[in-house]
C-alpha cells in the first residue's frame, strides 16, 4: 500500500486498533487511547495495516517514515537494469567484411548486457533459398563464439528469419 493511502492521527476511523509499540509489544485499545499515547510521545499514530481486524497502528515520526520509504523506492529504481532488445538486420547475400562488422556490433551489444535480435530479410526470389539465411546465422554464431545464450533459435517469420541472443550469465 502506498503511503498516500495511509491514515494518520485523526484520520483513523475504526473504534479499536492494534497498537505496536517500539519494543514490539502489541495491545488492542481504542483509537483515542492510542492517539493520547502518540501525542504524549510527540509522534504520529500511523495506520500500517488497515485491512487487518482490528487495524494495526504504530507510533512513529510520519515525516521520517515517508522519507525513508521514498528513499528505499529511489534506491530500488537505481538498481534496476532495463534490458534492451537491440536488432541487427542483414540480408542473405552479405559480404564477409559486412558480416564481421555486424558481428562486432552484436558482441558489443551483448557485452553491454543487452539482448540482440539478429534478423535476415529475404527479398523476392531469395525466399526460395532460406538455407542461405541459416548459413549466415551459423556464420554469425561462429564469429561471436560462446559470448551468448540463445533465447530463440533461428526461425522463419514471413519474409524474415530471426534469432534472439542474450548475454552469457543472464537470461
Amino acid at each position: 500500500m502506498a503511503e498516500k493511502d495511509l491514515r494518520i492521527n485523526e484520520q483513523i476511523r475504526s473504534r479499536e486498533v492494534r497498537l505496536i509499540r517500539d519494543d514490539g509489544v502489541q495491545e488492542i485499545m481504542s483509537v483515542l487511547q492510542a492517539l493520547e499515547i502518540a501525542k504524549e510521545a510527540g509522534l504520529d499514530l500511523v495506520e500500517v495495516a488497515p485491512q487487518a481486524v482490528p487495524p494495526v497502528v504504530k507510533i512513529l515520526n510520519y515525516g521520517k517514515f515517508r522519507f525513508e520509504n521514498e528513499k528505499k523506492l529511489r534506491d530500488s529504481r537505481k538498481k534496476q537494469k532495463l534490458l534492451k532488445l537491440k536488432e541487427i538486420r542483414m540480408q542473405p547475400k552479405i559480404d564477409d567484411h559486412d558480416l564481421d562488422f555486424k558481428s562486432k556490433h552484436i558482441k558489443e551489444f551483448l557485452a553491454d548486457g543487452n539482448k540482440v535480435k539478429v534478423t535476415i530479410r529475404f527479398r523476392g526470389r531469395e525466399l526460395a533459398h532460406t538455407e542461405l539465411g541459416f548459413d549466415v546465422m551459423k556464420d554469425v554464431l561462429s564469429r561471436i563464439e560462446g559470448e551468448y545464450v540463445m533465447d530463440k533459435p533461428p526461425a522463419m517469420e514471413g519474409r524474415f528469419m530471426s534469432m534472439v541472443l542474450s548475454p552469457k550469465g543472464k537470461k
